[in-house]
């Protein structure tokens, strides 16, 4: 799968545009969760302004009170022609897509339909919690194939996990993450193949989270799961909400491969709260008309990933950090501070950084925290000092 490389644009960087001041005013979960002398760096929101299309569109339907349901194809169309554009994949058939809430919400709608209680769901820790959360509410059993010491895909425990899933005949899926949140790994055209061959020798299937799938930083490629060989019954979440911090306008698409058609087709359209219709309208607005912004921030988010780094190297030595690929987070391996299992509470504690803790990303997140890199070069670096002092 080839990627397109990152325009520079006149656009400016958007990790530049609001201060300290104005984002607390804001009453988000990122920004009141913690008091206000703490430095909040957990949650994926971006400390961004909106998008200016995205604005528009917004504005265009509220000026004409257009909040009813939504209708139509366009986010699907958009998402056809933003693949084509950027991945060089054409694979997106907009009659094998359904919109649906949310990623998370669209996966759960996906493992019901393809498990039953009791059956094993394969993730692939340290990972994103949800998956852990919303496979046990389902009544579905969590099993792991962690990544290896490399953080990429280890396909000689996906290969035991998968054969233990569907001992007895039982049915099973794997939930992957790509790219993979927390440690921004981007999974390779290859490990993904491996992936499909496997999936299709056990008769596993395959359900891919791909909310990251813009966030590609430059030096990598994204391959979508569904665009490699014997990826045909795969079925992928998309949207346009982490790349554009589109959180709060809710909406997402689930999309399936050319032999998991008539699975998709089995979602019941009135299984579970719809998407919003203004969530609708400013994903399709992102895709269609905001790349030259999406370009800009990734160019702010390489420059934030090369700070992060040295300021590690010049401060916190022992902190051990393989710069991610992918997604605008940063996976820290803190084991060798001694500052516990919880290296995060510390850094709360005595330093007032919030990190999001490692412990919940399930195996391999024990003495690990996640930082997010979506914010001001100015507020990374403050943080990256109090998280030294909270150790010195």
């Amino acid at each position: 799968m080839s990627g397109m490389p990152h325009e520079t644009t006149g656009e400016p960087n958007p990790l530049h545009a609001l201060d300290l001041e104005r984002l607390r005013r804001r009453t988000s979960a990122k920004w009141r969760t913690y008091p206000e002398d703490v430095l909040p760096l957990w949650v994926a929101e971006m400390d961004v302004p909106l998008a200016e299309p995205i604005t528009r569109a917004l504005t265009e339907a509220l000026d004409l009170g257009d909040t009813g349901y939504p209708a139509g194809t366009g986010y699907a169309e958009a998402l056809a022609a933003f693949a084509a554009k950027r991945w060089g994949w054409d694979g997106i058939a907009v009659e094998r897509t359904t919109t649906v809430t949310d990623v998370m919400l669209g996966v759960a709608e996906l493992l019901r339909l393809l498990t039953g209680p009791g059956d094993a769901v394969v993730i692939s820790p340290p990972v994103y919690p949800p998956f852990y959360a919303y496979v046990t509410h389902l009544g579905r059993r969590v099993a792991e194939a962690p990544l290896g010491p490399d953080a990429r895909i280890d396909l000689a425990a996906l290969e035991t996990a998968f054969r233990e899933a569907v001992a007895g005949g039982r049915p099973a899926a794997y939930l992957l993450c790509s790219p993979h949140n927390p440690t921004g790994t981007v999974h390779t055209a290859e490990e993904l193949s491996a992936l499909a061959a496997l999936a299709e020798r056990y008769g596993v299937r395959v359900v891919a989270d791909e909310t990251h799938a813009p966030l590609v930083l430059r030096g990598a490629e994204f391959t979508p799961y569904l665009s490699v060989p014997g990826a045909e019954r795969g079925l992928s979440l998309m949207s346009a909400s982490k790349a554009w911090n589109l959180a709060g306008l809710k909406a997402a698409l689930a999309i399936a491969g050319p032999g998991a058609a008539d699975d998709l087709a089995r979602i019941p359209e009135k299984a579970s709260p719809g998407p919003s219709h203004l969530g609708v309208i400013a994903h399709t607005a992102a895709l269609r008309d905001g790349t030259a912004w999406l370009d800009a921030l990734l160019a702010g988010l390489d420059d934030n990933r090369r700070l992060l780094t040295a300021l590690l190297a010049e401060h916190l030595p022992h902190i051990r950090h393989r710069p991610g690929e992918g997604t605008y987070l940063a996976w820290l391996d803190c084991r060798a501070l001694g500052l516990g299992d919880d290296p995060a509470q510390a850094f709360l504690d005595r330093g007032r950084v919030a990190l999001y803790p490692g412990l919940p990303f399930g195996t391999g997140g024990a003495g690990h925290a996640r930082l997010n890199l979506a914010t001001s070069p100015e507020l990374i670096t403050e943080a990256v000092r109090r998280m030294a002092r909270a150790v010195g």
